[in-house]
């Protein structure tokens, strides 16, 4: 898969709500209500990120998830990542994320 310019990068994550660019890194932190809704949430994009066989970076803070993506394989964005962003959001947004 073809890499995503930087241009374009910057682009695609202003549509992404509270993602932020990092070199070639987009990230959020997610908020839940505890650590059960924070755990639920890994289980979820875990088996989300499996079945399309594409793994975030997870950093895990008691009720706050850090998400981070970008592939490796290619060293640096691809359509991807961008995709990821907008699961690991979906799933988020069910169980109260912020």
């Amino acid at each position: 898969m073809a890499k995503v310019g930087a241009e374009e990068a910057k682009r695609r994550v202003q549509q992404l709500s509270g993602w932020t660019l990092e070199g070639d890194v987009i990230r959020k932190q997610f908020t839940f209500a505890g650590f059960p809704d924070a755990v639920a949430f890994i289980v979820r994009l875990g088996f989300a990120a499996e079945s399309v066989d594409h793994h975030p970076d997870l950093l895990v803070n008691y009720k706050r998830v850090t998400v981070s993506y970008s592939t490796h394989s290619e060293g640096g964005l691809t359509e991807k990542d961008f995709e990821g962003a907008n699961t690991a959001s979906a799933i988020a947004a069910t169980l109260g994320g912020k």
